[in-house]
């Protein structure tokens, strides 16, 4: 199988939808022998911030010496981003011979989610890691990754999400994605609304786990100079400083670090140098990214209510511009019209586009909503063509946001890379 028929055979499982189901996605893993269970993981789930704080957790651990798989998901531009050891992507080689073996090991219906899934998990083995973060993909008690036995679960916050699957309300979700805390575990999430709290609470109680509340137990504060301090459950660190873009951040970096503290306890000791240097290391791209500054092109994977909110705040507090102007486009089984509700009243401009994806919405449909809140918006449905409207009507001192949608941002960044000359990614 040459690399592009692996490449062909795993574009085609992306038709099959989502499963919540451990069970076929189970059985591949024991054919595989069960490569999950050579090393340990953290398992981080919730609605916002996952990724952020996979990346913060796996950077700090391999400044600390440790040898670290990292999973996420969605990619942006090259679905091998979603498997990276000590920051290396997966090489085109490795993934082709991995999508071939683990392929001849399918007797199943498995998912294109459940696949790469099984196919991380056996990288992370052959590559000899110590731990795994995991990025939880959806909810969580029936997710793909929910087959590890995790050191710490990470849950970073709860909002209304794929009610389609994981329920109507902030309880049904509490309850699926707190399926990732196993008996006689720890817990550490950011959540504040009672509500959930009071299912992780449950759920810690029944199954003898612990619970770590950031904002209770873990606490930082933002002081001069763009540094923040940490006071954790035992330790303390001053003047830290995080590249990650808006004031959530310092949020999820207390997640990040009362995981780590966690680990500690569990063998996995981190000096404080290592703390201090992982954290200021640490990127996570197409999230609140700056590709460009004059004028200044942010790239945000917002892609509903709460992050638009997170958008609209460091929008406001962390960049100075003259005019605004927001490129939307957005998958439909999203809430646009909550997203556009918060967005649209502080942009210049809004331009509509669409991702090439097949659950995008056309922009011409939310054309009507986007009336309600804004006056100057068009409608450019090419993403490529979109970009290049924005900066036509840009000066130097204005600040252009892609936002909306994961995959837009994807398509945005390789249109940027492209133009801008940079270098292919690592291939080999």
């Amino acid at each position: 199988m040459t690399v592009h028929e692996s490449l062909e055979y795993l574009s085609g499982l992306s038709g099959r939808g989502i499963r919540l189901s451990l069970g076929p996605v189970s059985q591949l893993l024991d054919r595989l022998n069960n490569p999950q269970e050579k090393y340990k993981a953290v398992l981080v789930g919730g609605t916002n911030g996952k990724g952020s704080i996979a990346a913060m957790i796996s950077s700090v651990l391999s400044e600390g010496g440790a040898r670290v798989g990292l999973y996420t998901s969605p990619h942006l531009i090259d679905i091998r981003e979603r498997i990276r050891v000590n920051g290396r992507m997966i090489s085109v080689k490795e993934f082709s011979e991995l999508i071939r073996e683990v392929r001849g090991q399918v007797e199943e219906d498995i998912t294109y989610f459940e696949f790469i899934t099984a196919l991380a998990f056996l990288h992370f083995c052959r590559s000899n890691v110590d731990v795994a973060v995991l990025e939880v993909g959806m909810g969580g008690r029936l997710d793909a990754t929910n087959l590890v036995i995790p050191e710490v679960s990470v849950i970073s916050n709860i909002f209304l999400e794929h009610r389609e699957y994981l329920g109507n309300n902030l309880g049904a979700i509490a309850r699926e994605k707190g399926g990732i805390i196993k008996d006689g575990g720890i817990c550490v999430t950011a959540a504040k609304q009672q509500s959930v709290l009071k299912v992780l609470e449950n759920i810690c109680s029944t199954r003898g786990a612990r619970l770590y509340r950031a904002g209770e137990d873990i606490k930082t504060r933002a002081v001069k100079g763009g540094t923040f301090h940490y006071r954790g459950i035992e330790k303390n660190y001053d003047h830290l400083v995080c590249p990650l873009i808006g004031r959530h951040q310092m949020e999820n970096a207390a997640v990040a670090l009362g995981t780590i503290e966690l680990l500690g306890a569990k063998g996995f000791d981190v000096d404080d140098g290592a703390v201090t240097r992982g954290l200021r290391n640490v990127r996570w791209e197409g999230r609140m990214e700056v590709l460009c500054d004059s004028p200044i092109l942010v790239v945000d994977g917002a892609h509903n209510p709460a992050g638009a909110s997170v958008l609209c705040r460091a929008l406001k507090e962390d960049f100075s511009y003259k005019k605004l102007i927001i490129l939307f486009g957005v998958l439909g089984d999203k809430d646009y019209r909550a997203m556009l509700k918060k967005l649209a009243p502080l942009a210049d401009r809004l331009i509509l586009t669409k991702p090439d994806e097949q659950r995008a919405l056309h922009p011409g449909d939310i054309l009507p909503v986007a009336k309600r809140y804004i006056n100057d918006v068009e409608v450019v449905a090419d993403s490529g063509q979109a970009l290049s409207r924005a900066f036509g009507l840009a000066g130097e001192d204005d600040l252009i946001c892609v936002t909306g949608s994961l995959y837009l941002v994807g398509e945005i960044k390789k249109y940027w890379e492209q133009e801008s000359g940079i270098r292919d990614r690592e291939s080999e």
